[in-house]
């Protein structure tokens, strides 16, 4: 399973991530979920 930018679940995470809810290190490692994430908080994905 790969994720990207237009996943649901990675959607979910970045708006918990940007709100404050979590921070980078609480996504948790599964699949390339943390990866993919942290690429559109850091705005490196488009």
């Amino acid at each position: 399973m790969q994720f990207t930018k237009d996943s649901g679940l990675v959607k979910v995470w970045v708006s918990l991530v940007l709100v404050g809810t979590y921070n980078l290190e609480e996504v948790p490692q599964f699949f390339n979920l943390k990866t993919v994430v942290t690429e559109v908080v850091n705005g490196t994905v488009l």
